[in-house]
């Protein structure tokens, strides 16, 4: 029941429209036909990014108040995650936000690495092809006559890893140095930000190289998507914010 509602759902409306890209492009490349696909799903999720974005936003702004909560609460750990939620829902942040954007992609990854190493492509699979989908009349699988789709990039791979480590920093700012304490709450949100800046890109790096192509240039074309919706989202954000601390001073009376 999983694979059927997994197939119907995700595996084959990304099959077919690959397939359709890739019938319309005039060289039927499908690293092309990849990254268009690509561009499509981060159309879609859209409101989701933009929604974790906004989310990483509000958390550096309350960010202050959360260090003060954990202070004050340290020894109580249901009142200080009672707090912590009620601070949440006060300042309208869902602090899960940006793991449902990541997950979400999972199974696109797997419908990929499916459609590449366990056939698909270049053989067109018929059964799986809507009634009005075109047979495309060609098959290119060299991505602008360099990287073979179905085989393994080294350079896609690093790419990957890249991409991610400029999107976390992007996302989560700079990174704080904080000297372990030996509380276990703030020696595990130090963990868990060591995780997200490095340990992440590595593992991201190292299952790009694992898998087909076609799956890493995915990564690397959502990641640098997410990056170019960062990078004008933060840059609209923080004209808003300068405007905005620009008000009073246009109020004050000039020095003589």
């Amino acid at each position: 029941m999983i694979s059927s509602a997994f197939h119907a759902a995700v595996y084959n409306p990304l099959y077919n429209g690959l397939i359709y890209i890739v019938d319309i492009l005039p060289t039927h490349d499908v690293g092309i036909a990849v990254i268009i696909l690509t561009i499509i799903v981060r159309i879609i999720l859209f409101p989701l990014s933009k929604r974790a974005i906004e989310t990483q936003q509000k958390m550096k702004k309350i960010a202050p108040e959360l260090e003060k909560l954990k202070e004050k609460y340290k020894n109580d750990r249901e009142q200080q995650g009672k707090a912590m939620f009620a601070l949440y829902k006060e300042n309208d942040v869902h602090p899960f936000a940006s793991f449902g954007l990541i997950f979400i992609q999972l199974p696109i990854l797997l419908a990929l690495y499916w459609i590449f190493a366990w056939g698909g492509l270049p053989e067109i699979n018929l059964e799986r092809l809507y009634a009005f989908i075109s047979v495309p009349s060609g098959v290119n699988m060299e991505f602008i006559g360099l990287i073979n789709m179905a085989g393994k990039s080294f350079v896609l791979a690093i790419l990957a890893g890249v991409t991610q480590i400029i999107y976390t920093r992007l996302s989560m700012g700079a990174a704080k140095k904080v000297a372990p304490d030996g509380t276990f709450s703030k020696d595990m949100a130090r963990s868990a930000d060591m995780m997200m800046r490095y340990a992440l890109p590595i593992m991201i790096g190292g299952f790009a190289y694992a898998v087909p192509s076609a799956a890493a240039l995915y990564w690397v074309t959502s990641n640098t998507a997410m990056i170019a919706q960062e990078l004008l989202m933060g840059r609209r954000f923080n004209d808003d914010i300068s405007s905005k601390s620009q008000i009073p001073s246009s109020k004050q009376a000039p020095v003589n």
